[in-house]
């Protein structure tokens, strides 16, 4: 399967992650940081936070899932609007749409950092599933139907994201997931009817 923008995409990311484990000031320069945006008009963090991870396990996560997603994604949406430069189009405004949450809620707290591709990758895995909702997922080596996965998905997110303290943003993955079915739907309508079609017909695998 050939996806040149998923690779090119999963590349980069990783390369930047790895140079900023390294480099703090690199790290420093590209993080989502609210009074940097809002102060100093950095608007570039909003796109570079999510080339950036915590730590080694946090990019083979967010870049394993996007591999095994996002291919099929890239060449889905290159077949319906004929053009290359749809699919990096919409993971760099997925970037941007799941912080946006974040953002404006921390807009003045100098203390909120975040990065990560998640937000990003919960769109292209969205996506995929409004496509093929009874695709087996494995979730820690455990398959699982990819709508029932969602459901799971969504509920813990939300109910993490009200209760907090792990430090993880888990609005960006929501934010992120509703980015990924709406655009494929503005793409084209259609979908919705092939989703509806394929989940009253379950086929595992």
């Amino acid at each position: 399967m050939q996806a040149p923008v998923t690779l090119a995409l999963i590349a980069v990311t990783a390369l930047l992650s790895w140079l900023a484990f390294k480099d703090r000031r690199l790290a420093d320069r590209l993080i989502l940081w609210p009074p940097a945006i809002a102060r100093r008009h950095e608007y570039w963090r909003l796109v570079s936070y999510g080339f950036l991870h915590a730590d080694l396990a946090h990019l083979l996560f967010n870049m394993v899932t996007l591999f095994f997603f996002g291919r099929l994604i890239e060449q889905v949406m290159a077949q319906l609007t004929g053009s290359a430069l749809t699919y990096p189009l919409f993971y760099l405004a997925a970037l941007v749409v799941s912080i946006l949450p974040s953002y404006l809620r921390n807009q003045k707290n100098p203390n909120y950092f975040s990065l990560g591709a998640s937000g990003a990758v919960s769109a292209v895995l969205f996506a995929f599933i409004l496509i093929q909702p009874w695709s087996l997922i494995f979730v820690f080596f455990i398959p699982a139907p990819a709508i029932l996965y969602a459901v799971f998905y969504v509920g813990y997110s939300i109910w993490m994201d009200r209760r907090g303290g792990d430090r993880i943003n888990h609005s960006a993955h929501l934010a992120g997931a509703a980015f990924g079915v709406m655009f494929m739907l503005a793409m084209e309508p259609r979908l919705l009817n092939v989703f509806l079609h394929e989940l009253l017909n379950p086929r595992f695998g």
